[in-house]
């Protein structure tokens, strides 16, 4: 099967939630199949739910539709780093590969911060490819966060 990113997607996803007011962050998974079987992004503040964070929300709707709580054999693309609760979601549900955008040295959970996938308690650790869709990102989080504080 031949590559095919679906970061402009989770790019998507990130804007439509810095629209409604939350932090834009987007994610979108997919099937080994290649098909997308769940976009979401942040709901933190619609919702009144800290954990409703883009990859969560990607997650439950993913596996609520395949009637599990695994996702083998998936992708997630991310515009965000994984925060240290979404990175252990992502390894409970057995996500094979993370695609994610901007770094986030700060509340990053994946290659800052908490590592999770690097401890020995991880049940799983997925491929991680990281910078895809980056610079976007970053802009997006930029111009969200220069709103906020000016």
């Amino acid at each position: 099967m031949v590559f095919k990113s679906h970061m402009n997607q989770a790019l998507d996803e990130a804007r439509a939630a810095a629209a409604r007011g939350e932090v834009p962050v987007g994610a979108v998974l997919v099937s080994p199949e290649g098909r997308v079987v769940a976009a979401a992004g942040n709901r933190t503040r619609e919702m009144c739910d800290p954990t409703a964070h883009a990859e969560i929300m990607a997650i439950r709707a993913a596996c609520a539709a395949a009637g599990s709580e695994r996702l083998p054999g998936h992708d997630l693309y991310v515009t965000l780093e994984p925060c240290a609760m979404c990175a252990a979601a992502i390894a409970a549900a057995r996500i094979a590969r993370v695609y994610y955008g901007a770094a986030d040295p700060k509340s990053g959970g994946v290659a800052h911060g908490a590592r999770v996938f690097s401890h020995p308690q991880a049940h799983h650790a997925p491929e991680v490819y990281d910078g895809i869709g980056a610079a976007e990102a970053e802009a997006l989080l930029k111009a969200f966060f220069a709103g906020r504080r000016g």
